[in-house]
C-alpha cells in the first residue's frame, strides 16, 4: 500500500483519532483538530493531495474506498492521511472514516424505507 508507510505529525493536531461518532467524511478535513503546521508554524489551510479512489463491485457487496493525505498548503508537510470506505453489505450502507486529524467514525443506513433494526425495538 502506498500510503502504509507515510509519516504523519501528531504534533499538528489537538487530539489524535478523536471519536467523530457517527460522521465519516469521504472529502473535506476536521479543522477544529488542527493545531496548525509543526513544520513551518503556518495556521494555513491544509490542502488534499495524492487522492486515490478504488471501488470493488460483484454480485453482493459494493464497496468504495477513498485515500488522500492532508497536507500543509505552505510547505507541504504531510499532517494525516485520510481512510474512507463506503459499501453495502447485507442491505445495509456501511460508512467508516480513520484519519488522525479527522477522527474515527461508524455509520450504517438501511437501504430498505423502514429499518429492520429500529422496527425491532419498537416491538
Amino acid at each position: 500500500d502506498y500510503f502504509r508507510n507515510i509519516v504523519m505529525c501528531k504534533d499538528c493536531l489537538q487530539e489524535k483519532l478523536p471519536d467523530r461518532g457517527g460522521v465519516c467524511l469521504e472529502s473535506g478535513s476536521y479543522l477544529l483538530n488542527y493545531k496548525g503546521c509543526n513544520k513551518c508554524q503556518s495556521l494555513g489551510q491544509l490542502k488534499e493531495t495524492e487522492r486515490i479512489e478504488k471501488s470493488d463491485e460483484d454480485d453482493e457487496d459494493d464497496e468504495e474506498t477513498i485515500t488522500y493525505k492532508h497536507i500543509c498548503s505552505n510547505c507541504g508537510h504531510v499532517v494525516a492521511v485520510h481512510n474512507y470506505t463506503f459499501s453495502v453489505a447485507d442491505g445495509y450502507q456501511e460508512y467508516s472514516m480513520s484519519c488522525l486529524l479527522c477522527g474515527r467514525g461508524e455509520s450504517s443506513h438501511s437501504i430498505l424505507p423502514d429499518d429492520p433494526r429500529k422496527a425491532a425495538v419498537l416491538f
